[in-house]
This record gives structure tokens, C-alpha cells and sequence, in this order.
């Protein structure tokens, strides 16, 4: 990689980083190459990126911004993992990823402005993501409407049967 290369990398990187909804740092050092690309499709087919990065230049495009924090945890070999669209989906599937295979670990992480430990990305892989509340909201938009007619329904319902009951004691 030559030095506008590297320049181009760092600039590309620098603002990715600052558009994240999250920052996924994990260690991929023992995995073979086709356990990263079944990684790199599920990080992929779910709207997350995923690359290896050269600490030094990794250190370079966090310089001087928000995530500036986040530089002493690249160290090692170190891939990340980001995601414009959810913050929760990079830590569930690195955190998912880490259970099943030893040799993969989650380093550290970045949300809200701050950097997160390993606990805290365990954490965050537990809340649902964007899709499950939007199925969850979905489910509440359409039940709503049903209760709500039930619920109109109810007095009429109440009302017949003291009728039905009247007509049943004047009929004994």
C-alpha cells in the first residue's frame, strides 16, 4: 500500500467511524479463511462492515475525533466491525460469533461517545435490534385496533346479557 493509499484509507476510515452507530472491536488471530468469510457474509447480510485493519492506520483515522478514545484498543490483530443503520447488530454478531468459536474474541467496542468493554458489548447484543422493535411495534399497530373493537363491543355484549338474564327470571 502506497502512501496515498494509505492516506485515502485513513480519510475513508475517519468517516465511517464518525457515522457509526456503533464501533465492534474484535480479535480474528487463529481463524481459518473460510470461518472469516462465513463471518464477513453474515456481518454482510446484515447491513454491518466488516474489515481487518493495520493498527497504525486505524490509530491515524480515530485521531483527533469522538472516537479518539478507542485507539489504545487497537492493538493485536484487530478487525472491526460497524454498522451505519443499527448499533446493535455488529455486537450480536461478534458476540454470537465468540460463542461458537474459541479462537475469535470481542475486544472492545464504541457507543454513545464512549468506549464500551467486552461486558457491556454482551449487553448490547442482548437488546433487540432494529428489526425485531419494528416487527414488535408492528405487532402492537395491528392488535390495538382489534382490542379496540372488542372493547366498543363489550357494553352491547353486557347489555344483552342483563336482558337475557331479565328475560329469564320473568320466564321462570
Amino acid at each position: 500500500m502506497n502512501r496515498a493509499e494509505k492516506e485515502e484509507w485513513v480519510e475513508k476510515f475517519r468517516e465511517d467511524f464518525q457515522k457509526a452507530q456503533s464501533i465492534i472491536l474484535t480479535n480474528h488471530s487463529g481463524i481459518g479463511v473460510n470461518t472469516v468469510n462465513e463471518l464477513r457474509s453474515e456481518f454482510r447480510a446484515n447491513g454491518v462492515h466488516y474489515h481487518v485493519v493495520k493498527n497504525t492506520l486505524a490509530r491515524m483515522a480515530v485521531e483527533d475525533t469522538e472516537v479518539e478514545d478507542l485507539s489504545d484498543e487497537f492493538r493485536y490483530p484487530t478487525a472491526v466491525a460497524y454498522s451505519f443503520d443499527d448499533a446493535v447488530m455488529p455486537a450480536k454478531i461478534a458476540r454470537d460469533f465468540a460463542e461458537e468459536h474459541e479462537e475469535y474474541s470481542v475486544k472492545a467496542g464504541f457507543l454513545n461517545g464512549n468506549v464500551i468493554d467486552v461486558d457491556t458489548v454482551s449487553n448490547l447484543a442482548e437488546m433487540p435490534s432494529k428489526d425485531e422493535i419494528r416487527v414488535k411495534l408492528l405487532n402492537l399497530f395491528q392488535s390495538a385496533p382489534t382490542k379496540f373493537v372488542q372493547l366498543l363491543g363489550t357494553p352491547g355484549r353486557n347489555f344483552l346479557g342483563v336482558l337475557q338474564s331479565r328475560k329469564d327470571d320473568i320466564d321462570e
